[in-house]
């Protein structure tokens, strides 16, 4: 499918490109998002949905999802288009514009926002091949609605942030809930790891170090499994475990793809980029998590003021009337203000 023209596609639909989205349209620019991902909110969606996120301006506190609706409604205002499922895997440049290509259908462009966070990522999965048949049918490396696990066996896997924020946001909701980890050393905030501490001490969870998944047990011809069985990874020995759902959360692989390609100058899966977020092939600018300056810290706060730098920039390079700098929000005509 070849799609209608637009002034600017941001590639990502994460927090940054949800909010250049809507800056595109603050500007009068007609714009789109194209992800690879099946939804919006990229990482806040995917990982950590229930998660409370405090260090956004004007929120003192504010769970992950509801950030991204937030987001979403904000950029709605403007009715430009984002698209799901879509993964680049091409860049051409025809009659000047660009045209991203990915698997399916075609993105006329004029100008490009790269706000890709660590790229495209998929979960990493058990490397246990007992645990490939049971992918979708008990063993989730996603976790989109906790309610989906109330009053089941839950068993994660892993050792980092989100192994113990499921560990905890589920303490409520599961029958049980236990964590296995390979070691005794813990890649999460030590709060976190505190306070599932205080679960286990307390009888309201399990926590099994040096262990690993060894195998999963499910009845003949039932297409459920029971149990899980352990692997100490020290006394070699096993046990079982009373499973309904296993949570692999072993982080995540992430792949810059065919932007590799693109000409931009990357290093460690990181667009480098001058204050104005120009990636150096013209037309392209990169915003968030993806690009490197000095002084880059990857925060969703500093991805806000990248992503606006970047559309104002990009704004400016297709429609050079069209200032830089947009002036007060409050005083534009879009919002049926004044405009100076």
């Amino acid at each position: 499918m070849i799609h209608e023209i637009r002034d600017l596609t941001i590639i990502g639909g994460g927090p940054t490109g949800l909010f250049a989205l809507f800056y595109a349209g603050m500007r009068g620019a007609t714009a789109q998002i194209v992800d690879a991902l099946a939804e919006p909110g990229g990482q806040l969606t995917a990982l950590y949905p229930e998660k409370d996120i405090f260090d956004v301006a004007g929120f003192p506190k504010i769970p992950a999802k509801e950030l991204v609706r937030q987001l979403r409604a904000q950029a709605a205002q403007f009715d430009q288009p984002m698209h799901f499922g879509q993964r680049v895997v091409g860049l051409e440049e025809e009659d000047g514009h660009f045209v991203l290509v990915t698997e399916t259908d075609r993105f006329p462009t004029r100008a490009i926002v790269i706000a890709a966070g660590i790229g495209a990522f998929a979960p990493r999965r058990l490397p246990q091949a007992c645990a490939e048949p049971w992918y979708g049918k008990g063993i989730h490396d996603v976790v989109t609605d906790p309610e989906a696990f109330r009053g089941k066996k839950v068993v994660i896997i892993g050792g980092g942030d989100s192994a113990f924020d499921w560990g905890v946001q589920l303490l409520d909701r599961a029958a049980s809930i236990a964590i296995v980890h390979r070691s005794d050393r813990f890649r999460a905030h030590d709060a976190t790891v505190a306070q599932f501490r205080a679960a286990v001490d307390a009888g309201r969870a399990s926590l099994y170090t040096f262990h690993e998944l060894n195998d999963l047990v499910a009845p003949a011809g039932s297409g459920r499994f029971t149990h899980i069985v352990l692997r100490d990874v020290k006394a070699k020995t096993t046990r079982e475990l009373e499973a309904d759902v296993v949570l692999p959360m072993l982080g995540f692989v992430s792949d810059m793809g065919v932007i590799n390609t693109w000409g931009l100058r990357i290093e460690n899966d990181e667009i480098h980029v001058n204050s104005q977020m120009e990636t150096g092939r013209p037309g392209i600018y990169a915003a968030g998590d993806v690009v490197a300056y000095p002084g880059k810290l990857k925060l969703i706060a500093t991805g806000f003021g990248d992503a606006a730098t970047a559309v104002n920039q990009a704004v400016h390079w297709v429609y050079p009337d069209k200032k830089v700098n947009p002036g007060h929000s409050s005083n534009m005509a879009i919002f049926g203000a004044k405009d100076d």
